[in-house]
Formats: C-alpha cells, structure tokens, sequence
C-alpha cells in the first residue's frame, strides 16, 4: 500500500506541467498550441525565450528530483526506483493536461540524479557535449537517456533502480519517435534555429 501511494505522489509530483505554467505566466496562453506543440524547455524557448525555457527546465528537473525523493522517503529505495518511472510518466502523460504532456526528458534527469546519481551525472555530460556539437537537443536527450541504465548497470546499482533507468529511457525514446524520424530524414530542426 506504501508503495501504491509512493507510486501515485511521484506521477502526481510530475504531471505538474510547468512549462504550460511558464508559458501563462510570461503571456503565452497555451504553449500546446505554439512551436511543436510541447511543453518542455525546447519548444518554450523557442515560444517564449530564454529565461521561461530555463524557467522551465529547472522547474522539471527539480519535480523529478523531488518526486523521487518523496517517494522514497514513503517507501524506501523501491518506491523511489518505481517513483522516478512515475515522475516521467506523470510528465509525459499528465492528468492535468488530459494526459498529454512533455517528453520526459529533464524531469527523467531530475529524477535519476536522485535515484542513481553517479549515472546520471555523466548523462547529463553527453546531453551537454551532444546539444552544443549538433545543436540536436533530441539527440542530446536520446543519447543521454541510453547512458542513464548502461551506467546504473555498469556502477552496480541495485536491480530495481537499473530496472527503473531502462523504463523512463524508454518511454523518453520512445516519446522521440518523431524528432528520431526528422533526424533520419535530415528534417529536425536545430536548436537556434526556428525552422
């Protein structure tokens, strides 16, 4: 039952959709129906500017990082390797967008810098190096969301926290299909750049 409820705080923690609350504060009324229709960092940035999309992404990946810590404080290092898959699930179908949301991509992040920090931290290196080499943020989040349970296996974290790495990396990959297909076509759009 501790578990239940560790699970249920986590999503709910990240559903909390900010970058559409950024986008209401700095005037864009819904930022679902700008840019490519997303709420995270990217396509805010490209809506609204610099400081909501930094807004924004802080705003995620602090709601990752404070789903899992709640949930583990319910139920311990179960409820926070089931809570960080929660978190990004709860971003990337939040309850209170009718169940469409980001990508999961910062708040994944926040969440597994918590959970496995040690993994996560050289993820977030190749997030970095990727986006400033391609200036593919989707790249970046792909590539660095594989090294997230390459890196838990590899530290030797316990199972069910490399078992929580390999699910939120691939819903966030799988929440890329289509930036993955505008890659391959050789269409995705560059971060800076507006079309």
């Amino acid at each position: 039952m501790t578990l239940l409820a560790a699970v249920v705080l986590a999503y709910l923690v990240g559903a909390i959709p900010i970058g559409y609350l950024v986008g209401r504060v700095f005037g864009v009324q819904d930022i679902r129906r700008h840019g490519s229709g997303n709420i995270g960092a990217t396509n805010v940035l490209r809506t609204a500017g610099r400081l909501p999309a930094l807004l924004t992404l802080v705003g995620d990946i602090v709601k990752g990082g404070a789903a899992v810590a709640l949930a583990g404080a319910v139920a311990g290092r179960d409820g926070a390797a089931a809570g960080a898959v929660a978190a990004v699930v709860g971003n990337c179908w939040s309850i209170f967008l009718g169940f469409r949301g980001g990508k999961g991509a910062a708040t994944g992040l926040g969440a597994f810098l918590v959970l496995v920090p040690w993994a996560a931290l050289p993820a977030a290196l190749v997030f970095a190096v990727v986006t400033a080499t391609f200036r593919y943020v989707s790249l970046a989040s792909i590539m660095a969301s594989a090294c997230v349970p390459l890196g838990a296996l590899l530290l030797g974290y316990p199972r069910a926290s490399v078992l929580a790495c390999v699910a939120g990396a691939a819903i966030v990959i799988g929440r890329h299909h289509e930036n993955i297909a505008r890659l391959t076509a050789g269409t995705e759009r560059r971060l800076g750049r507006s079309c």
